[in-house]
């Protein structure tokens, strides 16, 4: 077997971790194993173009990314031709995708799994050519996410306190959804692209999502007074089922697909793994199945 080599690499203003003690942990563990490793800080351009070259030419076999979603969106993208696994040590403030994986928050826990669990090919999903490893979103969520990205202090309850600032005033959007020769004309509050089954924060947005089923799962959060979404979504968190592209009685269209495209005429705000991303008015989403090796539990 081929002796495994790591690259750690370290987000320097990922949520409201102490990244001095998550380097100081990965180096004891890294004398502890005895490991053939280096520590870099992530690209805040999201360019991994030398470090490709260097996993390449180095034979490296592990990529362990800790930061955020958003992070470790840009980094598989990057280097999932490599043929690298990926590990994560989750320290961003929703850590969807690290929770749907069932990855440990705890730094000591997550390295051991990393030092001991197995790769499994792991989906992941375009969204007009743009990388997405989680989950995707049009509308209030989106706007969220791009009035979160300009804040000084980063962190749940700064999230929180965004999420409740918009909430009251933030618009619906018109939009035509094409998906399986069928159309759905709707105003949404917000539209998931969903490839995890959360947001984060253990908030299951898709419930019956998985990482592995080479599915997108689709949540549409119709029209209604603030009242009925707040009702809905709590619905949708704890039992929401697949409605086969019928919105059901609480105004919530669930689907899942392969693919689909959905106009977007008042260019609602997008986020691509909850960073803030450019919109369009229109997008074209399409699965890519085991797009990487993701180390996770069996």
């Amino acid at each position: 077997m081929m002796e495994r080599k790591f690259l750690f690499l370290l987000n320097p203003i990922a949520g409201n971790s102490n990244r001095s003690v998550i380097k100081k942990t990965i180096q004891k563990f890294i004398k502890d194993h005895k490991l053939t490793c280096e520590i870099h800080s992530t690209n805040p351009k999201g360019d991994y173009s030398a470090m490709r070259r260097k996993i390449v030419e180095e034979n490296y076999t592990d990529v362990i990314v800790a930061g955020g979603d958003g992070t470790i969106s840009s980094v598989v993208n990057d280097l999932r031709d490599t043929g690298v696994r990926f590990g994560l040590l989750p320290c961003g403030s929703g850590n969807g995708l690290a929770l749907a994986a069932h990855i440990p928050k705890n730094t000591d826990r997550a390295l051991q799994l990393i030092s001991n669990g197995k790769a499994r090919f792991t989906d992941a999903f375009l969204i007009n050519n743009q990388f997405s490893c989680m989950l995707s979103g049009l509308g209030f969520d989106a706007q969220v996410a791009h009035e979160f990205a300009k804040q000084n202090k980063r962190g749940l309850i700064t999230y929180i306190r965004q999420t409740f600032k918009h909430f009251i005033s933030a618009p619906n959007y018109k939009f035509e959804i094409h998906s399986d020769d069928q159309k759905i004309e709707t105003d949404a509050f917000f539209i998931s692209i969903a490839n995890s089954n959360q947001f984060g924060n253990q908030f299951t947005i898709a419930p019956k999502a998985s990482l592995h089923d080479g599915l997108l799962d689709i949540v549409v959060v119709k029209k209604m007074n603030k009242l009925q979404i707040l009702i809905a979504v709590l619905q949708q968190i704890r039992n929401g089922d697949v409605n086969e592209k019928i919105f059901n009685k609480n105004g919530i269209l669930y689907f899942q697909t392969r693919s689909l495209r959905i106009k977007n005429p008042q260019n609602a705000p997008l986020h691509i793994d909850g960073d803030p991303a450019a919109t369009s008015g229109e997008f074209t989403i399409r699965v890519i199945p085991s797009a990487f090796l993701l180390i996770k539990p069996d």
